[in-house]
């Protein structure tokens, strides 16, 4: 394994969080719920990572400013114009794939 020294890997891993929330927003279609459903994540998730580690540093970052910059635009804006209606399994697994990650937290 390539040795790299820490101000290296921060670079790459913040370049491969833009790269992954500008795929993200090249791809509205894909809906949080099944991001959540299929990886335990969703852009919900990254915005509040964001938050998380902005606190962690002494940075103001609000939950909404957070989302803005996950989502390109304000939170509600984007739900009227890309998140679609959800079905009852849809949700059934999102319930159940959240209990299993709340267990998985407790281990």
């Amino acid at each position: 394994m390539t040795k790299l020294d820490p101000a290296t890997i921060q670079d790459l891993e913040a370049a491969a969080f833009r790269r992954l929330v500008e795929h993200l927003s090249a791809h509205p279609e894909v809906q949080n719920i099944d991001l959540m459903n299929l990886a335990g994540f969703c852009r919900n998730c990254l915005s509040n990572w964001l938050e998380d580690a902005a606190k962690e540093r002494g940075v103001t970052l609000d939950r909404a400013s957070a989302r803005e910059h996950v989502y390109g635009m304000p939170y509600e804006e984007w739900k009227q114009h890309h998140q679609k209606d959800t079905d009852a399994a849809k949700q059934d697994a999102f319930t159940k794939r959240m209990t299993e990650m709340k267990a998985a937290e407790k281990n």
